[in-house]
């Protein structure tokens, strides 16, 4: 599908493919060879870089596991070779401070490992020199004396590169389009911020799964592209957007 798209006709991509650790789709097997795995990816971001704005911000969201901690990585490096990362953002799905414990994980039974609490997004950009809108997703100064000392008129500073994006809780995997692996609307929402929209931008997912991507460009008011495999999902997605409009 991408090859249909015109050169440079993409403002933004905000995705999560497969991680190739097993996970078990309706039609996708998530168990290749980690070189085809790769290559694939490869060949589907060639794509991706050549329908994107010279402009345009690729956020993509990848995990991995303890017994595999090096899949993200590979990824990130696979995409060494068509993008600059611009920024590396932690996604942080739990976390405990003090003796409280925020956000949802799943648990692991094992005397080897920690539980697995965060995820990474990639920030791929052509050239490591677009300019993001740090305020789209600002956050209040603690102390609004720093107001003044830096010249501020707004109450808002950069929130970082550490997200803490809890799931919300649900009754059923139907409420998540019955897919086993989405991310939060608000994950999509705050990439969509930072890399600044107008009534104009487009943004693509090319995974689209349960359409999350897409509902969080509707209630932004901005156009988006989905594009998905398994009709299975395609069928929910439309579900959740009409749910959504």
């Amino acid at each position: 599908m991408l090859r249909t798209f015109s050169d440079e006709s993409i403002d933004l991509f905000v995705t999560s493919p497969p991680y190739n650790i097993g996970v078990k789709y309706h039609e996708y097997h998530d168990n290749k060879e980690q070189s085809e795995y790769l290559d694939a990816l490869g060949r589907i971001f060639s794509e991706v870089k050549r329908v994107l704005r010279p402009d345009g911000s690729v956020f993509l969201n990848i995990g991995s596991t303890n017994s595999n901690p090096w899949i993200a990585f590979e990824v990130g490096m696979r995409l060494k070779e068509l993008f600059l990362m611009q920024n590396r953002i932690i996604w942080v799905k739990s976390i405990s401070v003090g003796d409280v414990t925020y956000g949802h994980f799943k648990p692991i039974n094992s005397p080897r490992f920690t539980n697995h609490t965060f995820e990474e997004i990639f920030h791929f950009t052509k050239d490591g020199r677009v300019k993001i809108d740090r305020l789209g997703i600002g956050v209040p100064y603690m102390d609004k004396g720093n107001l003044k000392r830096r010249n501020n008129d707004v109450d808002l500073r950069c929130r970082g590169n550490c997200w803490f994006i809890p799931y919300e809780t649900i009754n059923s995997k139907t409420a998540r389009g019955d897919h086993p692996a989405v991310f939060p609307e608000k994950l999509a929402d705050w990439c969509i911020r930072l890399a600044g929209f107008d009534r104009e931008t487009v943004v693509c997912d090319p995974f689209l799964g349960s359409g999350t991507t897409l509902i969080a460009a509707r209630k932004l008011g901005i156009n988006g592209i989905g594009i998905e495999m398994d009709s299975k999902y395609c069928r929910e997605s439309y579900n959740r957007l009409a749910q959504a409009a």
